[in-house]
């Protein structure tokens, strides 16, 4: 830069001294900082900029020169003085002078004339974008708002509002590269809130499945759903749980079905297995149960009619006196129909005629009644519970409110809950829940009701939660259950044991019980005619009767953990028109020595197991009259026979 520019962008004359005007020049340059420090927008602070730089350039160059003149004055010598003759005062005119009073005080405006000549330079610049820009200038800023705004948006997944944004931007500048930019983002963050969301609700979703908790696996699939209708992952989710909700119905239908079947409510079992087949065609358990109601219902026909005809036997035999044959009349017709009010009327006049001990009112608890009642005496236990062991050694009749309402109980390591000696002959127990409390699981366990001779009938009566076996007969006793049930107990359902000992048990259950459901073993023999042996530890029917002669016909056996039936040893008898479902060994297994048992006529479901297994040397041919699903396995070498069960006396 030349001396001469850079005085005129300082706004020196040729002969001003800038040291004079230092301190002026450092506040003009301040200004002009501010003025960039201060600029609206980027493009008039880089001309304020510029303009600052061409200030400080001028400065140093004036500043350069002054220090130059300084040097040479220094190593010159001094001039010498020249006397010039002074003009006369009064020849000076004002208009001659005015210039150099004009030079002398225009240094004081050196400062004003240099900020007028850069503002002039700047601000002509400024007005000349404000001119040719300004358009440009807002539109960037509109557009840089925008964009921002779209950030924003897009960041707060607000996405119809992003799009808005990026659609203004693209009305202002087509070509701009945020458009695509921001719609990619738009898009991406879409995509990815479908996927967080989707995430969040399928594992909610499958977790509450896996649980089997369907409703709510239900609600977090549908919480998807609502947002994103068509996804296909989140459809086929919905559609498994519905397929399980099925499933679930359904099982839970067969539930309360098979307990109506328990409880020989025959209408409501075929009604709900009628429901579940019409929903789901062939569902094997509703088929199983609709066939086992319908025939039960067939039954109680048939056994109201058989309840019928043994009351007018008994009205026959009524003469005002004691008759033991109409009275067994009457309590077998009481069995079969307890609802009837002529039959239940008829059997407690019968039953006056011999003496009546009530427990409570004649007598605070059972043990009492029986310690002072006679031969031939009814004692009437009402509901509730009561406590045991009792002993019966004499003939009698004990009635309770029916097996649910009266309980007799004792701890499992005292005693049976109720035991019978040799005296007890023509014992009618009818009523009763006999069952132990607590657990004893040693060797030699208390059976909870033990019979030690005697002659014994039971009805309606449920044994159950036994330590061993939930009724042993033994020791040439002879015992009949009609219509009770055998549940829960550590042994046998039922076990009869020892030649000259005979059980009947007919139109019972014996349900998961430890060992064997029903177990005729050591040479007893005996009749089981019309059971249901279901889900034993064992086998349904253990069979070890020697010399003895056994019938097993019209039975169920259904899931027990062995065989439905397993024949070891009898003299005769047969076995047939059983039902073998899903036992998981087999349905039959017949041993040598129980060649001489016929079994024929029986229908045995065993799916992958088989149907039938023989010991070596029994013909298959011998068994070919039963429906089988299985194969009939021949020739099988069986173990050594168990040990016998030991006994408490």
């Amino acid at each position: 830069m030349t001396l001469e520019d850079a005085r005129k962008i300082l706004g020196l004359g040729p002969n001003d001294d800038p040291s004079a005007h230092l301190g002026e020049f450092q506040e003009a340059r301040e200004r002009i900082a501010e003025f960039v420090r201060s600029a609206p927008n980027e493009t008039l602070a880089l001309r304020y900029q510029e303009g600052l730089v061409e200030f400080d350039r001028a400065l140093a160059a004036v500043r350069e020169n002054a220090e130059l003149a300084a040097e040479t004055m220094a190593t010159e010598p001094p001039p010498v003085p020249v006397e010039e003759p002074l003009a006369p005062t009064s020849l000076i005119s004002p208009a001659e002078s005015a210039p150099e009073i004009v030079k002398r005080g225009g240094s004081a405006r050196v400062l004003a004339w240099s900020l007028v000549v850069l503002l002039a330079v700047i601000g002509g610049g400024y007005l000349y974008l404000r001119i040719e820009e300004d358009k440009q200038l807002q539109m960037k800023g509109r557009i840089a708002f925008l964009e921002r705004q779209g950030a924003i948006f897009v960041e707060n997944r607000r996405w119809d509002e992003a799009r808005h944004s990026y659609k203004q931007i693209e009305a202002l500048d087509p070509n701009s590269e945020i458009i695509g930019m921001g719609r990619r983002s738009i898009e991406a963050g879409i995509d990815e809130e479908q996927k967080q969301f989707l995430g969040y609700w399928s594992g909610e979703a499958l977790a509450a499945f896996e649980s089997n908790r369907l409703d709510d696996a239900r609600v977090a699939v549908e919480q998807a759903l609502s947002k994103f209708p068509n996804d296909q992952d989140a459809l086929e989710m919905r559609g498994r749980i519905e397929r399980a909700r099925s499933a679930e119905t359904v099982r839970q239908s067969v539930v309360d079905a098979k307990a109506k079947l328990d409880a020989h409510d025959w209408d409501s079992a075929i009604t709900l297995a009628t429901k579940i087949l019409k929903t789901l065609p062939g569902q094997p358990e509703a088929t199983t149960i609709l066939a086992e109601a319908t025939a039960g219902k067939q039954k109680a026909v048939l056994e109201m009619a058989k309840a019928r005809d043994l009351l007018v036997k008994a009205k026959a035999l009524d003469q005002g006196s004691f008759n033991q044959q109409a009275l067994d009349f009457l309590r077998e017709a009481a069995v079969i129909a307890p609802a009837d009010k002529e039959i239940a009327g008829l059997l407690e006049k019968l039953s006056s005629y011999s003496r009546t001990l009530r427990v409570p009112g004649d007598f605070a608890t059972p043990a009492e009644a029986l310690a002072k009642a006679n031969e031939r005496d009814r004692i009437v236990i009402e509901a509730g519970q009561w406590q045991g062991p009792l002993l019966v050694d004499k003939p009698l009749e004990l009635q309770g409110a029916g097996s649910g309402k009266t309980f007799i109980e004792c701890p499992a390591d005292v005693s049976s809950v109720i035991s019978f000696g040799p005296g007890a002959k023509g014992v009618r127990v009818s009523g009763f829940t006999f069952r132990h409390r607590l657990l004893d699981p040693g060797s030699e366990r208390f059976a909870v009701a033990l019979m030690k001779g005697g002659d014994v009938t039971f009805a309606d009566c449920h044994f159950l939660a036994g330590a061993g076996h939930g009724l042993n007969v033994i020791g040439g006793a002879k015992a009949i259950a009609m219509r009770c049930r055998f549940s829960g107990n550590g042994w046998d359902g039922a076990s009869a044991n020892g030649a000259g000992t005979v059980l009947e048990v007919r139109e019972s259950e014996a349900i998961g019980n430890f060992e064997h459901g029903i177990d005729l073993w050591g040479g007893a023999g005996g009749t089981l005619t019309g059971n249901r042996c279901e889900g034993n530890s064992r086998n349904g029917i253990q069979i070890d009767a020697k010399a003895s002669v056994v019938t097993v016909t019209e039975n169920q056996l259904k899931a027990n953990r062995e065989f439905g039936v397993v024949l070891a040893s009898a003299a005769s008898g047969e076995v047939r028109g059983n039902t073998f479902v899903g036992n998981f060994l087999g349905g039959v297994a017949i041993r040598t020595l129980a060649q001489k048992v016929a079994v024929t006529g029986n229908t045995i479901q065993s799916g992958t197991t088989p149907s039938i297994v023989l010991e070596k040397g029994l013909p298959a041919a011998a068994y070919k009259t039963n429906e089988v699903s299985g194969a009939v396995m021949g020739d099988v070498s069986f173990e050594a026979p168990e040990a016998p069960k030991p006994e408490k006396p």
